[in-house]
């Protein structure tokens, strides 16, 4: 089991910077991966940025040059920084865990990101 609480969504204007956070009830080191996905009213849950922990990152086409994800072992957080947001990036914000072997998957409770234009 993991339990995920994310924090750091609000209200920014277009141009400004968010930074997310997910905090995991357990080590980081037991962990697979960790992703952050999003969710735009009346659209489906997309995956925005990933990390395979020890390992590579990957990032949504739309936000490549403007999302950093990372991962404080010390903290067993992980943050979505989020620099030049656009309204398009409006969303429900979800952290996401799997947990080997069974590629057990975990949910955050989300978080809204609301950019003004």
């Amino acid at each position: 089991q993991v339990q995920l609480v994310e924090s750091g969504g609000g209200l920014v204007q277009a141009g400004g910077s968010l930074r997310l956070s997910c905090a995991a009830s357990r080590s980081i080191f037991t962990i697979y991966s960790m992703a952050w996905y999003r969710q735009a009213p009346g659209k489906q849950r997309d995956l925005v940025a990933f990390t395979i922990i020890g390992s590579r990152t990957n990032y949504a086409d739309s936000v490549k040059g403007r999302f950093t994800i990372s991962v404080d072992n010390a903290k067993n957080t992980v943050y979505l920084q989020m620099n030049s947001l656009k309204p398009e990036d409006t969303a429900v914000y979800y952290c996401n865990a799997v947990v080997l072997p069974a590629k057990n998957s975990y949910w955050g409770q989300g978080t809204q990101v609301t950019v003004s234009s």
